[in-house]
């Protein structure tokens, strides 16, 4: 693995562009996570059931070698926002809190920021943040205000940056005096935002965000999605997303990387994967009869409306296409690629297969 220098610390406020050293051609050069063979090997005890078991097990512990991350290896470059993709216990937390510095890999290399995460040394600390939508960083009985002001003590912020920042973040987040109220009063949603407040107080480079609106309503979701990429624009963060809503990922990510059973099966453009792995395409049927039936053109999924749905091989949706045209009469058609959800889906469903 080549030494990566470490990049010039950088100014970046809120409220302009990106500085002239960030959107040089050198910085955006140099991958801001560098990850090459990362494995990470969790090792469980196992027994059988009964008492006798327990009891051999306390003079005699078998243990079973459980790979979380098998040598994967990728790059992600500064001001990108790539989604980090698969089921649960696939490995995408494990990955998350190795490159974050909470895990030690088993094997295998990682630079951020040209850091090794598993140092956790303090200039390292100071420019990634780690988001995790299930858990709660916060003080829960004090208001979030306190917990912001012992962050900044945490990150030694200035106070001209840290009142600066903290500002601009509770406005955008449209927070207002919520920021005053105990942790434990607050909804979900309104945590979450408070969560993303305390985790950008010092403007961190690299953003590592795992679930961040998991449990939240479509309207929250909506604008933390917003926040986020408003986040990337300004400051050229990177960032490095998983998420079980699709929305969020089509909304955020150009880039994908697809893990499953610890491994990588898709590296690549979001609209890739569709290209690479789905074999069907929808065809939608606006007919001027609505009682037509069309079960011999396809796999009949669903209706918008007055949109039929259909299910066809991509191979032969044209010339189901022309067919319809040609036999039925029809006031609209479109043909579409499946969602990316079922994409991702028919992905894993192919992976357990083999």
């Amino acid at each position: 693995m080549p030494h990566v220098l470490h990049p010039t610390p950088l100014h970046v406020h809120f409220h302009g562009k990106a500085s002239p050293e960030r959107q040089g051609t050198s910085y955006l050069n140099t991958p801001a996570i560098q990850v090459d063979r990362l494995t990470k090997i969790f090792y469980v005890p196992e027994r059988e059931a009964g008492l006798a078991a327990s009891i051999r097990s306390l003079v005699w512990r078998k243990m079973k070698a459980v790979k979380a991350v098998e040598a994967i290896s990728f790059e992600i470059y500064p001001g990108e926002v790539v989604g980090f993709l698969g089921p649960n216990g696939a490995g995408k937390t494990t990955t998350l809190k190795m490159l974050s510095g909470l895990l030690f890999p088993t094997s295998g290399r990682a630079l951020v920021l040209g850091h090794t995460p598993s140092k956790r040394e303090k200039n390292y600390l100071r420019q990634i943040s780690l988001i995790m939508g299930n858990r709660n960083q916060l003080a829960w009985d004090i208001p979030a205000m306190d917990s912001f002001d012992l962050n900044r003590a945490v990150y030694s912020i200035p106070p001209d940056q840290y009142r600066q920042t903290r500002d601009e973040l509770i406005e955008l987040l449209e927070l207002g005096d919520l920021v005053r109220k105990p942790v434990r009063n607050l909804s979900l949603g309104e945590r979450m935002k408070m969560e993303i407040v305390g985790s950008l107080l010092h403007r961190p480079k690299v953003l590592f965000l795992d679930e961040p609106t998991i449990g939240l309503d479509v309207t929250m979701q909506r604008r933390l999605r917003r926040f986020i990429a408003d986040y990337n624009q300004r400051t050229s963060a990177t960032v490095l997303l998983t998420s079980h809503y699709m929305a969020d990922v089509a909304a955020l990510c150009k880039r994908v990387i697809v893990i499953h059973h610890g491994q990588i099966l898709h590296d690549g453009e979001l609209s890739g994967l569709v290209d690479r792995f789905s074999t069907t395409k929808t065809i939608g049927v606006v007919l001027e009869d609505p009682n037509d039936h069309l079960h011999e053109y396809g796999e009949l999924i669903g209706r918008d409306g007055p949109k039929l749905l259909l299910r066809v091989p991509k191979t032969e949706a044209s010339r189901i296409a022309a067919r319809l045209l040609s036999e039925r009469h029809v006031a609209d058609l479109t043909i579409e690629e499946p969602p990316i959800d079922e994409v991702i889906e028919t992905v894993f469903a192919q992976e357990k297969a083999t």
